[in-house]
C-alpha cells in the first residue's frame, strides 16, 4: 500500500514509518523536515500544510495518516488536496473532544466539546497559548470537517496519553526514572485509583492495523486492557526495573494543602477534590472505555516492558536534559518528611 503520513517522526510518526516499513508499505512523509535525517530511506516531502499543501496535488495514495492536524483549516486545506486521491483518511485525534469527564468508562457516543468555525477562525488569529488551551474544541472542529466532507473514507483514532520512548513530555518517563533511582517514592493518591496511557508502539501498530484493514469510524485507542490502578503500574515498574523503592502514600488532601500540582507536578495524579479544569470533575480522565477499538484488534503490551524500554531510551538520549514534567527531588524531599512528621504526632 502507499500511505502517506502528515506530521513530524519525533514520537508517533517514528513509530508509524517503522511499523509501516514492516508492513512492505510505501511510505512519503510531508513534513516542515525538522528531522528528515531519520528516515532518508523514505520519500520525503517537506513543506507547511497551510502554505505548502499543493506539492501533494495530483498524488495518489491509498491512505493518509494525519498525525497533526490541529486546526479545521488545516485539515480542510488537507482534504480539499487529497480527499478525491485517496482511498483513506486516518485522523488521529484525541480524548480531549469529550466534553464531560466527570463519569468513568465513557465511549465514542460521548458528548463533545462544541465551538463554531467563526470562533475557531477568530482563535486562531491569537497566539499558540490562546489555541491550545481550546485543543479540545478545534480537534473536535477538525473531525467534523472530515466528517463533513468524506465520512465514507475516514477513520478518527481518539488517544489517551501516549507514553514509551521518545515520548517529550515525560508524564510516564518521570516516574520510570523516579522509581529506578529507589529510594522513599512520594506515592500520590489513592493506591487504587485508575490510571491509563497507551504505548506509543501499540497505538502506531494498530493504526497500521487498521489501515490495512481499510477501516473506517471513530475509535477511542488508549489502555490499557485492564483496570491498572496507580499502586499497581507503580509496583510493574518497581519489579521491571529491579528497583528497591519504596513507595510512601500520601493522601489527596496533604497534597493539595502544600501547593502540589495535579498531573504535570506528579503526572497521572488526578484528585476528584481538585479538577484540572474550569472548575470541571476529571476524574474519569484516565478511564476511558475503548472495548470498540479492542474489538478491532488493538492490543497492549506491559506496563513492564514499556517501562524497560522508556527507561533505556531515557538513560540514552534524554537524561543530561531537565524533565518537562515531575516533581524535583528537593521538593519531594521536604513533603515527605513533613508527611512523616504529621504522622507521627497524628500515631502520639
Amino acid at each position: 500500500m502507499k500511505i502517506l503520513i502528515i506530521g513530524g517522526t519525533k514520537f508517533l510518526g517514528r513509530f508509524l514509518v517503522e511499523e509501516g516499513l514492516k508492513g512492505n508499505h510505501e511510505i512519503t512523509l510531508f513534513n516542515r523536515g525538522n528531522n528528515k535525517e531519520e528516515f532518508l530511506h523514505v520519500e520525503q516531502i517537506h513543506g507547511n500544510r497551510n502554505i505548502d499543501i499543493d506539492l501533494l496535488k495530483n498524488r495518489k495514495w491509498d491512505a493518509v495518516i494525519d498525525t497533526c492536524g490541529y486546526l479545521p483549516q488545516s485539515v480542510e486545506k488537507s482534504v480539499n488536496a487529497l480527499g478525491e486521491n485517496i482511498g483513506q483518511y486516518v485522523f488521529i485525534s484525541t480524548i480531549s473532544v469529550y466534553k464531560d469527564f466527570s463519569k468513568k468508562d465513557f465511549n465514542e457516543d460521548a458528548e463533545l466539546l462544541s465551538m463554531t468555525r467563526e470562533e475557531a477562525d477568530e482563535l486562531t488569529k491569537d497566539n499558540d497559548s490562546a489555541i491550545m488551551s481550546h485543543y479540545g474544541e478545534l480537534k473536535a472542529l477538525c473531525e467534523q470537517e472530515l466528517l463533513k466532507s468524506i465520512a465514507n473514507k475516514s477513520l478518527i483514532i481518539r488517544p489517551g496519553l501516549i507514553v514509551g520512548p521518545y515520548d517529550g513530555t515525560d508524564h510516564f518517563t518521570y516516574w520510570v526514572n523516579r522509581v529506578n533511582e529507589g529510594g522513599e517514592v512520594l506515592a500520590p493518591g489513592d493506591p487504587d485509583r485508575m490510571v491509563q496511557f497507551i504505548d506509543v508502539r501499540d497505538l502506531a501498530k494498530w493504526t497500521i492495523h487498521m489501515v490495512e484493514r481499510k477501516g473506517l469510524g471513530i475509535f477511542n485507542a488508549t489502555g490499557i486492557d485492564k483496570e491498572l490502578t496507580m499502586k499497581s503500574m507503580l509496583n510493574a515498574i518497581k519489579h521491571s526495573l529491579g528497583s528497591d523503592a519504596e513507595f510512601v502514600w500520601i493522601d489527596d488532601e496533604f497534597l493539595l494543602e502544600n501547593e502540589v500540582g495535579p498531573w504535570m507536578e506528579l503526572p497521572l495524579w488526578i484528585p476528584e477534590e481538585k479538577p484540572l479544569a474550569d472548575g470541571k470533575n476529571m476524574s474519569g480522565l484516565l478511564a476511558t472505555n475503548t472495548d470498540r477499538a479492542q474489538s478491532q484488534g488493538l492490543t497492549f503490551r506491559s506496563v513492564e516492558e514499556t517501562a524497560i524500554d522508556t527507561l533505556k531510551w531515557y538513560q540514552k538520549n534524554s537524561s543530561s536534559q531537565a524533565m518537562k514534567a515531575g516533581m524535583s527531588r528537593e521538593k519531594e524531599s521536604l513533603l515527605l518528611e513533613k508527611w512523616s512528621s504529621k504522622t507521627i504526632v497524628e500515631e502520639k
